[in-house]
Formats: structure tokens, sequence, C-alpha cells
């Protein structure tokens, strides 16, 4: 437990910081599994547009320190790759 004041508010700080890191992973994840889905059932456009919504998500992600720069261009490459490869 911190003693002092400001460690007290470090504390707290961290606490809701963590709390909304959580929430975003969260709805990322949600958004990568609506658009894995969309790749599994095989419908190319429902899963153009998650897709869309997922990269908008991932780019988001990145900007507020969630994700790394890489993990974010592994996963947009790799979800790109697998709605493409639908109409094939």
């Amino acid at each position: 437990m911190p003693n002092s004041t400001s460690a007290k508010k470090e504390l707290r700080k961290a606490d809701r910081r963590n709390t909304r890191n959580e929430d975003a992973k969260d709805h990322l994840a949600l958004t990568l599994k609506k658009v894995r889905k969309a790749i599994a059932e095989g419908n190319e456009t429902t899963a153009r547009e998650a897709l869309k919504i997922a990269l908008k998500e991932l780019d988001k992600a990145t900007r507020k320190g969630i994700l790394k720069n890489n993990t974010r261009d592994r996963k947009k490459s790799r979800l790109a790759k697998a709605v493409n490869k639908i109409k094939k």
C-alpha cells in the first residue's frame, strides 16, 4: 500500500487507466471476432464491412497506446489477407 498522498493518487490513476485499457482491449477483441466470424461464414460483403471497422479500431488502439505499431500492422495484414481469400 502506498504511504504518501501522491503515491495514493498515482495508484488511483493507474487503476482508472488499467480499467480503460482493459475495456478498449475487450472492444477491440469483439471487433476482430466479428471479422473472423464473417470470414468463417464466407460472407464477403459482411467481412469487408467488418474489416473496415476493425482497421479503424486497430489504428485507434495504437494511437491510445494499447497496441504497438508492429502488432497493429501484423493483425491488419492477416485480416486483410483472409478477407481477400474468401472470393477465391
